[in-house]
């Protein structure tokens, strides 16, 4: 069972890795003059919702994703045909609120009979009341009144399908380049927080409460310099070696604290035989320059980029089966196991997911972002976009695939952690 603060890490690794990624959408579309009708973190039903400004921000129940709705990519607004009756609110000249039921309680409100309307180009409607006749201007950012609920309108240069295929395919990159961007700075502080190897020098980082070497005096920290007048160097197997044949034998520890030497004797207790202190070794680390950190999150992102495309690369060669994967149950489970490992390890974690997030949405899967970059990439050869609702089609097959694969992965999962 998770300690509280685990479960908070996780749940804010998560939150950052999934936030990061929708936010590059989000703030890159803005950018370019797109509408973001909504900022969403996870999916089903919602939890928390609010608007501000043209944008609603809310969080979902499931928390395996996340997405920006921009305006244009789905049928947003109940169209409105020349016949029927509306009622419009005018403010400053321009209609802002165009009403589409319950028009008997709109006391504020012009009804007539729509002879014409656009929305999108020219921004005008006329009505008409009677015997008279009246066209008025719409503003840009009008709303649209209906069963309850109000839409803001999109002009076309306000629609995702309105801006160039260059500005279209940069809100969607954006995404996982966010992911790649936080990568490497997690990569860089991981380097900060571990620090660089020093190849010849041994430290205990960790002591078992109650055991000889914490009865003796020995600390997490201490470089070891030398055993029984022996230096040791970064000899691990030999300082290994050396408390296994001492059980039960008094050993001098020369170590250094603090950048100052110390000699602690410490007798190793036998068990099965084995001499045993109860410590943990590893090499030792200086704190990482500014310049190490840099050349060395570079270094882990190339070497875990190589590790992925290779898992990748198993995967669609059948090299591994469901079996071998792990949906968002097991990678939570493996999170918590990192987390016990320490805070720097748990940072490295989370660069290494967010890294494998970017590269994963760049694949040309349906319902991927890569899918949509390559359908953009086709529009800019053609010259012309494909039919948008075989595109939607298409994206919507594969994001049905995608959520049949997560259910079955998570199954597993599931299985996994009854079977222990």
């Amino acid at each position: 069972m998770y300690t509280p603060e685990v479960i908070l890490l996780i749940l804010l690794m998560f939150f950052l890795l999934i936030g990061i990624h929708e936010w590059g959408h989000f703030y890159f579309a803005k950018r370019v003059g797109i509408l973001v009708r909504e900022f969403a973190i996870g999916f089903g039903p919602r939890l928390f919702s609010v608007k501000k400004g043209e944008t609603r921000y809310t969080l979902r129940l499931f928390p395996i994703g996340g997405f920006v709705r921009m305006a244009g990519e789905d049928p947003e607004i109940i169209p409105i045909h020349p016949g029927q009756t509306i009622g419009v609110s005018v403010r400053d000249g321009a209609v802002d609120k165009l009403y589409l039921d319950v028009l008997d309680t709109r006391k504020d409100a012009t009804i007539g009979e729509v002879e014409s309307i656009d929305l999108e180009r020219d921004l005008h409607v006329t009505l008409l009341a009677g015997e008279q006749r009246a066209t008025y201007p719409v503003a840009r950012d009008a709303h649209v009144i209906a069963r309850g609920k109000e839409t803001q309108i999109a002009p076309l240069d306000r629609q995702f399908g309105g801006k160039s295929v260059s500005r279209r395919a940069l809100a969607i990159f954006a995404g996982p380049m966010m992911n790649f961007v936080l990568a490497w700075l997690l990569f860089f502080v991981f380097m900060f927080m571990s620090g660089i190897v020093v190849p010849d020098k041994l430290q205990l980082t960790q002591i078992v409460a109650g055991s000889p070497a914490e009865r003796a005096g020995l600390a997490a920290g201490d470089v070891v310099i030398a055993v029984d007048g022996i230096a040791v160097g970064g000899q691990s197997a030999m300082l290994v070696e050396r408390i296994a044949a001492s059980g039960g034998k008094e050993m001098m520890w020369t170590v250094e604290r603090d950048g100052e030497p110390l000699v602690i004797r410490v007798t190793p207790e036998t068990v099965d035989g084995v001499g045993k202190i109860g410590v943990q070794i590893s090499p030792a680390t200086r704190p990482a320059t500014f310049m190490e950190s840099l050349t060395g999150s570079a270094r882990l992102m190339w070497d875990f980029t190589r590790q992925i495309f290779i898992g990748l690369k198993q995967l669609v060669s059948f090299q591994v089966g469901l079996n071998d994967m792990a949906g968002f149950v097991g990678i939570v489970q493996m999170s918590g196991e990192v987390a016990s490992l320490g805070m720097d390890r748990f940072v490295l974690w989370a660069g290494m997911l967010s890294l494998y997030l970017g590269i994963f949405n760049l694949l040309p899967f349906p319902a991927l972002d890569g899918s949509r970059l390559m359908f953009l990439g086709l529009e800019a050869v053609r010259g012309r976009p494909v039919d948008p609702n075989r595109e939607s089609l298409i994206h919507f097959i594969g994001f049905a695939m995608l959520m049949v694969l997560v259910l079955a992965v998570t199954y597993n999962d599931i299985l996994r952690l009854f079977r222990g």
